[in-house]
């Protein structure tokens, strides 16, 4: 093959670093936000968090950071000036002494050990001293097990019983692993199942069963003698539990040979017991999601502002800024300016990021004001696309936006994605949204008899007539959605 040099032109397009960062940063959720923000705060040292007061001291103006709902478009230009008054103009002298008003008694003092423990002025009150790690169900039953009086060997054995046992308070081992993870020659099957009795009857009712039907066996036992309905109930989980997993009340009817009323007292009952015990023991803190926005009404008018405890206000530290020197080439210098412009970069990609989100936020809430003045049935069908178009930004960047973003509204806090699906057409022309037909099927279903449930045809009848025309796969599939279980398994004799 012969070897020439050709002349070719082409275009590529190449992301600068600052256009990277923007974009990373957009899609970011709100606490990998906050962690990126400390992390940005730690490494730089040109980036301070800004203080409300000095701001105002200094004459600087804060963006409000509020769209109402007719006005959407935010002027980029405000965007732009709020982040050069964020950063202060470079100086080309650099002091010679620079003022120390801080004594090394003034920062060291509080690191070292108290003579005195009885002194109320708090600065050794450490808050996060009296939090304790949340209880699990493994300690939970530990402390029970402290109480009982057993010994050293049965004690072994409940030890690993109850580590054996998973968060939701089922033992998923059988005897014979137990008896590999125990590792004693003279400890017998019979002796494990002793013990595996003893601890089914600690505290949550219903821990160490091996399946559902113990489950709601031991629960069912531990109840008092005179419980209306229990010695029924306790034969269904015992004899009629595959009738029961499907809902079969006829033969359920027949095979205990008692009346109707009977044995929808006793599924009352049964529905009344617990089939996760171990989750009454709360293992993990719960999870909080941040907003990005909140939504109100304000004079009839629907208005969205940024959430101002997501992300903190940056700016530049002025006193660092005012040593650097354009002509200096030392490594101090060279450092102090890749920082400054480190920061400006992260300040303007910070504010680019909240600028984006509150505009598509704004834009999301004009759109769908019905959804928040009626509901889930007022939704309007709506995609990515109508989004971008209505702001003249690139489809993917609305993903990005939209992706673990969340907007605290008075009906409660919706991710961005909520508000986004497909549509149906209807009998008159128009669209109907699916989030708006899952609630219409919601609605329907919780109209229903008891007594006869309505099947997935009868709904699709049934939005038919209110002139929405949707196959009976496609209510099928909502409700699967949903987590209804169907017809037959939701029929009820009470």
């Amino acid at each position: 093959m012969k070897q020439s040099i050709q002349l070719r032109l082409g275009q590529h397009l190449t992301m600068t670093p600052q256009l990277q960062q923007a974009i990373r940063l957009l899609q970011l959720s709100t606490l990998e936000l906050q962690k990126e923000i400390q992390e940005a705060l730690d490494t730089n040292l040109m980036l301070e968090e800004g203080d409300e007061a000095d701001r105002f001291n200094t004459g600087e103006v804060q963006q409000s950071g509020t769209i109402q709902s007719e006005d959407i478009e935010t002027p980029r230009a405000s965007v732009e000036q709020s982040v050069d008054r964020e950063i202060h103009a470079e100086s080309n002298e650099m002091p010679e002494e620079l003022p120390v008003d801080t004594l090394w008694t003034d920062v060291f003092d509080s690191y070292l050990p108290s003579t005195s423990h009885g002194s109320d002025d708090g600065s050794d009150y450490d808050p996060f001293a009296q939090q304790s790690r949340p209880q699990t169900l493994l300690d939970h039953l530990a402390w029970q097990l402290n109480l009982c009086k057993l010994s050293e060997r049965d004690n072994m054995i409940a030890q690993a019983v109850i580590d054996s046992i998973d968060a939701d308070g089922y033992l998923r081992i059988d005897v014979e692993e137990l008896l590999l993870t125990i590792d004693h020659p003279e400890i017998s099957a019979e002796e494990v199942e002793a013990v595996i009795h003893r601890i089914q009857s600690f505290d949550p009712p219903g821990v160490g069963a091996r399946n559902l039907p113990e489950c709601l066996l031991i629960q069912l036992s531990q109840l008092p003698p005179q419980t209306p309905w229990r010695s029924a109930a306790t034969a269904i989980c015992r004899d009629g539990f595959e009738h029961l997993a499907k809902r079969d009340v006829a033969s359920l009817v027949r095979q205990l040979k008692e009346s109707e009323e009977t044995v929808a007292g006793s599924l009352t009952l049964i529905r009344g017991l617990n089939p996760r015990p171990g989750s009454l023991i709360a293992g993990t803190p719960a999870q909080y999601v941040v907003p990005d926005i909140f939504v109100r009404k304000r004079e009839g008018r629907w208005s969205v502002e940024l959430n101002p405890e997501s992300t903190p206000k940056l700016r530049v530290n002025a006193d660092y800024a005012r040593l650097i020197r354009r002509a200096d080439q030392s490594a101090d210098g060279v450092t102090l300016k890749s920082h400054l412009q480190e920061a400006r970069w992260f300040i303007k990609s910070l504010a680019s990021r909240n600028d984006t989100v509150l505009r598509v936020g704004a834009k999301i809430v004009e759109m769908q004001q019905e959804f928040f003045e009626h509901g889930d049935e007022a939704m309007k069908p709506m995609v990515l696309r109508d989004v971008a178009e209505a702001l003249e930004l690139h489809e993917s960047t609305v993903s990005r936006v939209t992706t673990q973003k969340y907007m605290h509204t008075p009906r409660g806090t919706f991710e961005f994605k909520y508000f986004f699906s497909s549509h149906v057409n209807t009998a008159s022309g128009g669209e109907c949204s699916s989030t708006a037909i899952r609630a219409l099927i919601r609605k329907l279903i919780a109209g229903e008899s008891s007594r006869k449930p309505m099947s997935d045809s009868k709904i699709a009848l049934e939005l038919a007539d209110q002139g929405i025309n949707v196959a009976r796969r496609t209510v099928a599939k909502y409700r699967e959605a949903m987590g209804v279980p169907p017809s037959n398994e939701r029929k009820r004799l009470d």
